[in-house]
């Protein structure tokens, strides 16, 4: 079984060299070790040396040289919006508080579906709209995120 050990960023590689496509969650995008099968069949193992955050367009060099690229899989979201930049961050310490996973996109927050939350939010005078697209978390202040 061919194994992938490296990453190329996205943009830093001919994309079109590109010989199969995996399309991940953003859990099954933050990995190091892992089976993963391409959508025309490549079958390979994810194998680096720690967990590293896969973005899209970035492709897994396989042991030959070929190149896999990394697409993200769009998941069930709820984008939440607040009245003011003081309600929002008030609702972002509420969600850390709690250790969800947030993404950040302008002035609206991302969550995956969870009625618990959802909630919460509601009872804080969040305004909430359901939405699929790709998860991009922030990685957190401990996690050594990022490609070297």
């Amino acid at each position: 079984m061919k194994r992938a050990f490296e990453i190329k960023a996205a943009g830093g590689w001919q994309e079109t060299a590109a010989i199969d496509r995996v399309v991940l969650d953003a859990d099954g995008r933050f990995r190091r070790r892992m089976l993963l099968i391409g959508e025309s069949g490549t079958v390979f193992l994810l194998d680096l040396a720690k967990p590293t955050p896969l973005r899209e367009g970035d492709g897994l060099v396989l042991e030959d040289g070929s190149i896999v690229r990394v697409d993200g899989k769009p998941e069930r979201l709820v984008e939440i919006s607040a009245a003011d930049e003081q309600a929002l961050a008030r609702l972002a310490w509420h969600l850390g508080n709690r250790h969800a996973d947030v993404e950040v996109v302008g002035d609206k927050l991302r969550i995956r579906r969870d009625h618990v939350l959802e909630a919460m939010l509601r009872g804080l005078g969040a305004t909430l709209t359901e939405i699929e697209a790709t998860f991009h978390p922030e990685p957190g202040a401990y996690g050594q995120h990022g490609h070297e």
